[in-house]
């Protein structure tokens, strides 16, 4: 976290970090090569990412698709509205016509209209463990989705590329569990208390010195919920009086605990170091709004690897720009811990930066430790005041012992404490799976987001019909993909989002590509423009314009 007051002036301390804990150092400001987000820092340590723009046409066809949908849906309400059409959605009754609206019409206009025709892409119900295969259990509508019936049919081993599995320890092989098993016959799986009072268990202090050895830290906090990790401690950090800058594509956990906080909260472009220098050298030299008095504190808040884009922060360049205006800086690494690095301890490994240099390190366990809930790591002072102070750490029941012994399982695996290299070979094989699978689709014509070392491939779809066609077609070939649209993203960048396991075979992979291929072609959906080929390095393209 950073604090930074508009002369330049620091406070003394916050939470125990001290005007001695920071250096100086320079900050480069020319202009990177590599990408034009990056201007400052090395250019041996950014890092190529892929954003390119589609032909404009179909960008206009996209346009012209929603145009259409939207144009329908109002039809649809006039036939509502004149009882030609039954309206299924959520009303208030005659009685309550004269209270506040709970149900906004146009705010459901999006939800009735359009996601409803779509709706059987999403919340698909799954009945085995969700690994690099899963069943699915069939469902049908009468009703155009407003209501599904289960037709009693198992879809059997189903391809998954959506879940956050990057290591594969969504596992249920028993020799692996056994100590899980051990833990739920001792503890139960339940520990009905918070830490503060009778919930505190040993081995929840085991966990804490395992993850803060991992990540190179002195200390850190451990909570069984990863959405509440950022959205319960960051009011703890900052408050009124307090300045966030955070990035425009945070995670909602972020935003949502930024909100909270009470801080003035102002966004920069994702990645773009320009824009975070411009919205730095302002505060520090305007202060707050009409008062002009300095902020008490200063929040950089990124993450580690943004899951709608794939791409990977850049971390050295921040580092140096917190450095350069003394604030301080919030590192969510939920999708990036385990997933990169050499030895899987995430972006500061992957830029060879001091752990030391984050204040605060946040992270989750739900993806690549195969479990559940979050954990925040840096000074043990930083977190020492978080234990008395962060509502999640004082209200919320403790992490289950069966939690707990799954998490330590899968660190000491990928530490090598449990007397294997079976971690550093699944660490190597997500790498190699990554590497091949986003080659292929820049060799098939598909445009994807993000850096080469991210396991999350957002695969461009842009036009509302052909997201839809292509989910179902998928599950057709039995290939469970997750597809994302507006408003969760840009409304010209459908996209279909694969998610990247080190459980995944050469043969899975190849058999995804086969039917990608297929569908692409039956779709039109290789909208790329460069060329590839799989005897180069697929970074060296023909065209290899940035996204502006």
């Amino acid at each position: 976290m950073a604090i930074i007051t508009a002369t330049g002036n620091l406070k003394p301390h916050l939470n125990g970090l001290k005007r001695e804990d920071w250096g100086k150092n320079g900050v480069r400001t020319g202009r990177e090569k590599i990408s034009p987000r990056a201007s400052v820092g090395s250019r041996k340590q950014s890092r190529p990412e892929s954003f390119e723009q589609p032909p404009m046409y179909v960008a206009v066809m996209t346009y012209v698709g929603y145009g259409i949908v939207t144009l329908f849906g109002y039809f649809r309400d006039f036939l509502r509205a004149v009882g030609i059409e039954k309206c299924n959605i959520a009303q208030e009754r005659e009685a309550q016509k004269d209270f506040t609206p709970l149900y906004q019409d146009f705010e459901n206009f999006y939800t009735r209209n359009l996601y409803m025709r779509v709706r059987d892409n999403w919340n698909r119900p799954i009945c085995s463990l969700p690994g690099p295969v899963f069943d699915l259990m069939e469902r049908v509508s009468d009703d155009y989705n407003w209501t599904f019936r289960f037709t009693g049919r198992t879809i059997y081993n189903v391809i998954n590329m959506g879940s956050y599995n990057y290591l594969g320890f969504a596992e249920n092989n028993a020799d692996f569990l056994k100590t899980v098993a051990d833990r739920l016959q001792q503890y139960g799986a339940g520990v009905c208390s918070t830490r503060q009072e009778i919930g505190n268990l040993r081995m929840h202090e085991e966990l804490e010195q395992l993850v803060a050895d991992f990540l190179g830290v002195e200390s850190s906090m451990t909570f069984g919920m990863g959405f509440a990790t950022n959205s319960m401690n960051i009011p703890a950090l900052v408050g009124k009086g307090c300045l966030i800058l955070s990035d425009e594509l945070n995670h909602t956990s972020l935003i949502l605990g930024a909100r909270l906080s009470g801080a003035t909260i102002r966004v920069f472009k994702h990645n773009n170091m320009l824009s975070l220098e411009k919205m730095l050298k302002e505060a520090v030299s305007s202060g707050q709004p009409r008062t002009h008095r300095p902020w008490k504190k200063i929040l950089i808040m990124v993450e580690g690897i943004y899951s709608m884009e794939g791409s990977v922060v850049q971390l050295p360049e921040i580092i140096a720009l917190k450095k350069k205006y003394k604030a301080y800086l919030y590192l969510d690494e939920a999708h990036s811990i385990g997933a990169v690095g050499p030895t899987g301890r995430g972006v500061t490994e992957l830029f060879n930066v001091n752990p030391d240099d984050v204040d605060v390190m946040m992270g989750t366990f739900t993806k690549s430790f195969g479990a559940a809930g979050g954990y925040i790591a840096g000074r043990k002072d930083l977190v020492d005041y978080l234990r008395s102070h962060s509502h999640s750490a004082v209200y919320a029941s403790a992490m289950s012992p069966v939690i707990t012994e799954q998490i330590i399982r899968a660190m000491k695996c990928i530490i090598g404490r449990d007397g294997t290299t079976e971690g550093i070979r699944r660490i190597r094989q997500l790498a190699e799976n990554t590497k091949y699978f986003r080659a292929r689709l820049k060799e098939l014509g598909f445009i994807i987001y993000g850096s080469e070392e991210s396991p999350v491939v957002p695969l461009l779809l842009y036009m509302p019909g052909k997201v839809v066609a292509f989910a179902r077609e998928m599950l057709a070939r039995k290939i469970g993909v997750v597809v994302v649209g507006f408003p969760a993203t840009p409304i010209t960048e459908a996209r279909a989002r694969f998610c990247i396991s080190a459980a995944h075979t050469r043969d899975m992979l190849d058999q995804v590509l086969h039917h990608l291929d297929e569908v692409g072609d039956g779709l039109c959906l290789k909208f790329s423009r460069r060329t590839f080929s799989s005897r180069t390095d697929p970074r060296r393209e023909t065209n290899s314009e940035p996204r502006s």
